[in-house]
């Protein structure tokens, strides 16, 4: 009998207050689904810096004859046979170094050439202005000051660049945007916490006859609060089951059905990383919104 007038109690409450009950489901539905964007962001990141720095190079540009006329590192003149030598069985000697792969200047030309062919510069260029190198793939690409600090000021050794640098501005990029995402999430949370907060001070006030009745009964505190508790867990729950379905349809529609598609140079998080962020927003859709309820029923329930 208890049970059946919580839950009748419950039906009349939501019923009741159908509008703003749909604006905490709207808002706890916004902000969990941000919150959880932004976990699989961070777990996108995550996957393609373990992805991109297992492939980035760390190239030695060798001096050819232009540079040696305009480039102060290539002062002393064009590497020569015996400074190439010198310079890969250095490098092969590195512990930290992985592979070696040497780029003769038609090679690079050639590859120039694939990549910005339809550059207005392409045409202009000759074999002979293209460097060659040394492409270093390193066992630990934190390594890549060593590499620099010994071959920079090298005779022959026009620059020493890593491709890990280019891709940190594409990652503090997605940092950045994930934080601008956390930080939306946070607004919209106190959002929907006030909203909340209205809606049981409301439920409490319009049904204030019937809880002072069940107090001159002799009712128990959490008997009385109980029902204003479970409206505004359900209405999180509903809000949280909305954002559970928002992120499995992002995941099927925009990234396994649009962006796999489109872009094949990203390894995209899969089906695992998603349903293990699901149980979390669900818990928390449920928890938040009753621990706001029971706080707020301290307040505006004399009980």
């Amino acid at each position: 009998m208890r049970a059946q007038f919580v839950l009748s109690e419950i039906s009349v409450g939501l019923r009741r207050n159908l509008t703003m009950t749909f604006a905490v489901i709207i808002s706890v539905a916004l902000s969990l689904t941000l919150f959880g964007g932004s976990l699989l962001m961070r777990d996108q990141v995550s996957t393609m810096k373990g992805y991109w720095y297992d492939k980035v190079n760390v190239s030695v540009f060798l001096c050819n004859k232009n540079d040696a006329e305009a480039d102060p590192n290539c002062s002393r003149g064009a590497v020569t046979p015996d400074q190439k030598g010198e310079i890969l069985s250095e490098l092969k000697r590195m512990p930290i170094v992985d592979t070696v792969q040497y780029e003769s200047a038609d090679q690079a030309y050639k590859h120039y050439k694939e990549q910005f062919g339809d550059s207005p510069l392409a045409s202009s260029l000759t074999p002979d202005q293209m460097q060659e190198s040394f492409r270093i793939k390193l066992k630990d690409p934190q390594k890549f000051e060593v590499i620099s600090s010994a071959f920079s000021s090298r005779p022959g050794v026009q620059e020493v660049t890593d491709q890990k640098s280019l891709l940190e501005n594409l990652f503090n990029l997605l940092n950045g945007m994930n934080i601008a995402a956390l930080g939306l999430m946070g607004l919209m949370l106190v959002v929907a916490l006030m909203l909340i907060v209205n809606t049981v001070r409301v439920s409490a006030f319009s049904r204030r006859r019937e809880t002072g009745i069940m107090r001159l009964v002799g009712a128990s505190s959490f008997y009385i609060q109980m029902p204003f508790i479970m409206e505004a867990a359900i209405a999180g729950l509903i809000g949280a089951g909305l954002a559970c379905f928002l992120l499995v349809s992002g995941q099927y529609f925009l990234v396994n059905n649009w962006l796999v598609d489109r872009i094949d140079v990203i390894n995209f998080i899969g089906w695992d990383a998603v349903l293990t962020k699901l149980p979390l927003v669900l818990a928390i859709g449920l928890l938040m919104p009753a621990l706001a309820a029971f706080f707020a029923l301290r307040k505006y329930l004399k009980v």
